[in-house]
């Protein structure tokens, strides 16, 4: 896998031609996109919503002219699904069949629900959709753990790793700073880790809490870096993505 490869962009936009836009300049240039509630959302509401049906005509057209150059097997679906066994299993058994690279299920909704989603992987895809937990957000800050979950986060990111892994789930999504902890676990070898809250140390970790820098990240143990505003807000993205490519790849070699 080269290291442009490893970039997954979040597009997290509000517009339809603005998530175009930026899968077509930056397709060359990294792995994948993640498409999360956002941008689900805007779909749905662009389709049932629209004041008349030229409106809904119109957009249907630019739903069919993002997904025309969105590969769909390279589309990380972040639907964070969260409910009991059947309602995630249901729905997991849809997004595979679509046939998406990744999607993901809350840890917390426990193992049986994660289990279904894993389940459906293997019946509608045959296994080619990976199926990841989320763990701890990233805009959960460390001490937050106690209150939420009444014990530190990190132990909590590994109590969701170790039930992933009895649930038969591909990997986990959670903080570049919870990579150092997985890796050193015997029992969650051959884990795909995922993680969001990639910044620079120069950037705006906006409502980022627990990040770290794309090279650190790497060297932590993640095979794939989700990474939305330090490239689609840049003013120039495709170079924002060349030198994240580059950071990664430095980091593979060291």
């Amino acid at each position: 896998m080269n290291a442009k490869d490893r970039i997954i962009v979040a597009l997290d936009v509000d517009n339809l031609d603005r998530a175009k836009s930026l899968v077509e300049m930056l397709t060359d240039y990294v792995g994948g996109f993640k498409l999360g509630l956002g941008l689900i959302y805007l779909i749905l509401a662009s389709i049932v919503a629209p004041k008349d049906d030229e409106e809904a005509q119109a957009n249907f057209r630019k739903i069919r002219e993002l997904f025309s150059v969105l590969d769909i097997k390279k589309a990380f679906l972040d639907g964070k699904f969260d409910d009991i066994p059947n309602t995630v299993g249901a729905a997991a058994r849809v997004v595979a069949r679509m046939g998406v690279k990744m999607f993901n299920v809350h840890a917390s909704a426990g193992i049986d629900a994660m289990g279904a989603a894993a389940l459906a992987a293997v019946a509608e895809s045959k296994g080619k959709s990976l199926v990841l937990a989320v763990t701890v957000l990233t805009s959960r800050e460390e001490n937050e753990g106690n209150l939420t979950f009444g014990g530190p986060t990190k132990a909590r990111v590994l109590q969701f790793a170790r039930e992933a892994k009895l649930a038969a789930l591909d990997g986990t999504v959670s903080s570049p700073q919870e990579l150092g902890l997985l890796g050193k676990r015997r029992e969650l070898a051959g884990q795909v880790r995922v993680t969001p809250g990639i910044r620079s140390s120069d950037a705006p970790a906006d409502d980022q809490k627990r990040t770290m820098s794309a090279g650190e990240a790497i060297k932590a143990g993640a095979d794939y870096l989700v990474i939305g505003r330090p490239i689609t807000a840049a003013a120039d993205p495709v170079a924002a993505a060349k030198k994240i490519a580059e950071e990664i790849a430095a980091a593979l070699e060291e």
